[in-house]
């Protein structure tokens, strides 16, 4: 597939997701064989036809889901939530590059710097009521035991 920048992008799909592909590749297909999203036109889906789908669907799951209904869901916003999820999992950065296509392990340095700030606005939440919320900086002798390690 050719992505943002016209670069080819190759993305690894999980077992569950072959599945059901295979699935969806052996029912009827609309338009050209060559297409396997195809818009109600039976031609290539587009950017647009790609949002509005995620949008109806997410529309109909906050239903089920009422606080989806202050999320604004875009394909960014899904492609950063499998960011995020892979470096919460431990995945090394420059795999998570590799995946996104990033030139530069750097660009998706932006990844884990959101990554902390969550958990800095969570654990902000569960600070105790009359203490100061900040990020606990060791002392040298500490850093200089840990190093030693």
């Amino acid at each position: 597939m050719i992505g943002k920048g016209r670069k080819e992008r190759c993305t690894p799909l999980a077992r569950p997701t072959v599945s059901v592909l295979k699935a969806w590749l052996r029912e009827p297909q609309r338009g050209s064989q060559q297409t396997v999203f195809p818009s109600a036109k039976g031609k290539r889906l587009t950017v647009h036809g790609v949002q509005y789908m995620l949008s109806k669907h997410s529309a109909a799951a906050s239903r089920v889901c009422p606080s989806l209904k202050q999320k604004r869901v875009t394909v960014h916003v899904l492609r950063h939530t499998v960011a995020m999820d892979l470096l919460q999992e431990g995945v090394d950065r420059a795999v998570i590059a590799l995946w996104l296509g990033h030139e530069s392990v750097e660009t998706t340095q932006m990844y884990v710097e959101a990554a902390l700030a969550m958990k800095e606005k969570a654990l902000a939440k569960t600070a105790p009521p009359n203490s100061r919320p900040g990020r606990y900086r060791p002392d040298d002798r500490l850093l200089h035991f840990l190093n030693g390690l």
